[in-house]
């Protein structure tokens, strides 16, 4: 009888019991930090910031123009080249000890430059200039574009530049010299990871978009439909007015983690962000770690070369006959 009588205070008891633990995790709130914010702590911590891809911490730009011809041996000594352009291209000329490399494949690539710096080539600059900012993000701090790419190298070799030039704002009338609208604040982009650790977080970033390959705009498209994008101008001040920009584009630079500027860019799912430049090149750069962070974004291809390259406010970084060099090529 008594043990009757403990079975059932036994079954009496067990609801009151969950019921009791039910009642205390109500009170437990769980908490995890975004993905986002614990890649943007790792970057900052760790000097992967976006002034340091432009220039690494130990002063190394992103880009570097073709030597003079007294110093071409010691330029060819120094870098593992990597040119990503076609095979085609490659072997109709290309830089003294470059390898020919598929965009897709220069994080496994760089595993191979040992000690030397690396030098990424392509036609312009452009996707060299994403593919360096992708693997300084990665761990390869001193890797450097060709600046204007091939068409830089060798006068032969120019007519990806001669032929994307040209003054398509001149007189257009979404082209303008009005002061810049005042920067707005939006939230972080949100991206998704299983990991809680901002290195790995960043090295699946950087991995994606390396896999999806460069992503750009024409200055054409643009023009011709400037709503359809978030467009940042990354001149300074003076030159924003002086040299034009697209109308209603915002002006945030510096364009940081460390500071929050960063949040002057929109996250929206229905935002495209296009970023220029005046080469194309430092926007690629911009694009290419703005799309590690998250957001849809785009460099638009050709800078104020594209643009408006007759503009009489600018001479530094313009493409003109007098650029290209003749440095030798094999095939």
């Amino acid at each position: 009888m008594k043990k009757i009588s403990l079975y059932l205070i036994g079954l009496l008891l067990i609801p009151t019991l969950f019921l009791t633990s039910c009642d205390r995790g109500d009170d437990i709130t769980e908490t995890s930090t975004p993905s986002f914010t614990l890649m943007k702590d790792y970057m900052t911590t760790n000097n992967l910031d976006l002034n340091n891809i432009l220039s690494s911490p130990d002063g190394v730009k992103f880009v570097v123009a073709a030597p003079d011809a007294a110093d071409l041996d010691a330029f060819l000594a120094k870098y593992y080249i990597m040119d990503i352009r076609s095979a085609t291209d490659f072997a109709n000329g290309h830089i003294e000890g470059a390898k020919n490399v598929v965009f897709s494949n220069i994080l496994t690539e760089a595993t191979n430059a040992g000690s030397k710096p690396i030098l990424v080539v392509c036609y312009t600059g452009q996707t060299a200039c994403y593919g360096t900012a992708l693997l300084r993000l990665y761990g390869y701090s001193n890797t450097q574009a060709l600046k204007w790419g091939m068409s830089g190298w060798n006068s032969s070799t120019a007519g990806s530049w001669n032929s994307n030039i040209g003054d398509p704002a001149d007189g257009n009338a979404n082209w303008t010299y009005s002061t810049a609208p005042a920067n707005l604040v939006f939230s972080s982009p949100t991206i998704t990871s299983f990991s809680t650790d901002g290195a790995q977080i960043l090295k699946e970033r950087v991995e994606q978009v390396v896999a999806d390959g460069f992503k750009g705009v024409s200055t054409a498209d643009v023009l011709a439909s400037p709503s359809q994008y978030f467009i940042n101008n990354y001149f300074n001040a003076t030159d924003y007015q002086a040299f034009g920009h697209v109308a209603n584009a915002y002006r945030i630079n510096p364009l940081l983690l460390s500071d929050n500027s960063y949040l002057g860019l929109d996250p929206g799912a229905n935002a495209k962000v296009a970023t220029y430049c005046y080469t194309g090149q430092t926007s690629a750069v911009i694009t290419a770690c703005l799309r590690v962070l998250g957001y849809d974004a785009y460099s638009i291809k050709f800078g104020m070369n594209g643009f408006y390259n007759s503009n009489d406010a600018w001479v530094s970084n313009k493409w003109t006959s007098s650029v290209p060099k003749d440095l030798p090529l094999v095939n």
